[in-house]
């Protein structure tokens, strides 16, 4: 009886078809691959140049499903333009990773536990930033 080789066959099959899955996004990262191609257009945008522009093999719907959740977040704008619409970046990528901090800190109930761990994992250089943006936080306005 003919045996297939190690690694090959039905279970090697999918052993090769798991390897070549595409690499699951982080939290957050689709995002901000969207925001920063918006960021990166000629002007206001539909959403097919968005997904054309992220390599064209999301679903069109996903693309308008995180335009969407861009826009309740204010860090896009749309407007009508015939029958649909066209998308602008409102804010930097810098913007969303603060709305997304926010977020978080917003979901705990001890919000001292977590932004004291969170300062206690900065960089010294980190928190000095952090440090003196406070400190222009607390000067008064003229």
């Amino acid at each position: 009886m003919n045996r297939p080789a190690a690694g090959r066959g039905l279970e090697g099959d999918r052993v090769r078809g798991r390897q070549e899955r595409p690499r699951r996004r982080g939290q957050g990262e689709l995002e901000t691959q969207v925001l920063s191609a918006l960021r990166e257009a000629p002007g206001p945008v539909d959403t097919a140049w968005v997904r054309e522009r992220l390599g064209g093999s999301l679903a069109y719907t996903t693309v308008i499903t995180v335009l969407t959740r861009l826009l309740a977040k204010g860090v896009v704008t749309r407007r009508k333009e015939g029958r649909s619409f066209v998308w602008t970046a409102a804010a930097d990528e810098a913007r969303l990773a603060a709305l997304r901090m926010r977020r978080v800190l917003e979901a705990e109930s001890d919000r001292e536990a977590v932004l004291a761990g969170f300062v206690a994992a900065l960089s010294p250089d980190d928190e000095q930033v952090l440090r003196d943006l406070l400190g222009r936080a607390e000067e008064p306005e003229d």
